[in-house]
C-alpha cells in the first residue's frame, strides 16, 4: 500500500491511499486453460454464479437446456459466496474433486 503526503491550501497535510486490491503491477506469466473434455456425456459440469447481476437466472436457464438437451450430463447450480472479486476456495476444492468442467456465469 502507497501512501502519499501533499500539502493543502490550508496546511493540513493530505493522505492519497491505495487500495491493495487494485490493479495488480507485477508481471504474470499466462496460464494455459483446462484441456476441453472430450464428451460432457456422463460427466458433471458446475454452473458457477460470481454475483454479477442477471448471472443466477441466466444459469437457471442454461442447467435447463442441458435438462432438455443433454440429460446425460448432470449440472450442479451454484453461487460463489463473497462479491465477484472475493475467492472462495471451498467452493473451488468442490468444483475440482466432483466436477469436470465449471462455466461461469456472467449477466448483464
Amino acid at each position: 500500500m502507497a501512501t502519499t503526503t501533499l500539502e493543502s491550501p490550508s496546511r493540513i497535510p493530505l493522505r492519497s491511499v491505495l487500495n491493495p486490491q487494485g490493479q495488480p503491477t507485477g508481471v504474470f506469466e499466462p496460464l494455459a486453460m483446462a484441456r476441453r473434455p472430450d464428451t460432457l456425456s456422463g460427466k458433471t459440469v458446475y454452473l458457477v454464479d460470481v454475483g454479477f447481476a442477471g448471472g443466477y437466472e441466466f444459469l437457471e436457464e442454461m442447467a435447463a437446456w442441458f435438462s432438455r438437451n443433454m440429460p446425460e450430463t448432470r449440472t450442479v447450480l451454484r453461487r460463489k459466496r463473497g462479491n465477484m472479486f472475493l475467492d472462495d476456495p471451498e467452493l473451488w476444492a468442490e468444483v475440482k474433486d466432483k466436477g469436470h468442467a465449471v462455466i461461469f456465469g456472467v449477466g448483464g
